[in-house]
């Protein structure tokens, strides 16, 4: 893995979906985000304001994100692009991505991967790692973003310090 490209301290969780919903519109099909940290780092809080974000600036119905922990998957439909919303903390082999048929998503939507770990061999090229961790305070987060593809660090925008 390459070394960071952003790392952004956030001090309330307002800020994380503020950062979430300036990232939605600059993603696109076959994006692939890999949420990663403890339970309660942050990971669901971002997913679910991206993915709110993303339906609101395509102009289609703002729900209700729910974490995908027990459906495993979850899809949203903007009108323009699909969103694949997958929490895969429960599975224990990288061939159940498979049946999941989250590798074709990989190429056709965007897509937010909780413990990307479950992956296996089978993470996308070019993906965008984001690390959450608690941070000082009780809300604090410090959120890492990393890839092998140069390309996001002009797509993260401002956010953070090169790294």
């Amino acid at each position: 893995m390459t070394a960071p490209l952003r790392q952004v301290t956030f001090a309330a969780p307002e800020d994380t979906a503020g950062f979430a919903a300036t990232l939605a519109p600059r993603l696109r099909a076959g994006d692939v985000l890999l949420l990663e940290g403890q339970i309660g780092s942050g990971k669901t809080h971002f997913a679910r304001a991206l993915i709110q974000a993303r339906l609101a600036a395509d102009g289609a119905p703002v729900e209700d994100v729910p974490s995908p922990t027990f459906t495993l998957v979850q899809t949203y439909e903007t009108g323009r692009i699909e969103i694949w919303h997958a929490d895969l903390y429960r599975l224990t082999h990288p061939d159940e991505v498979e049946e999941l048929g989250l590798t074709e998503a990989f190429t056709e939507a965007i897509c937010l991967v909780e413990w990307p770990d479950r992956l296996g061999d089978i993470v996308p090229a070019g993906a965008l790692w984001l690390s959450f961790e608690a941070g000082a305070g009780p809300e604090t987060r410090l959120m890492t973003a990393r890839s092998d593809d140069p390309a996001w660090a002009d797509r993260l925008g401002a956010f953070g310090d090169a790294g």
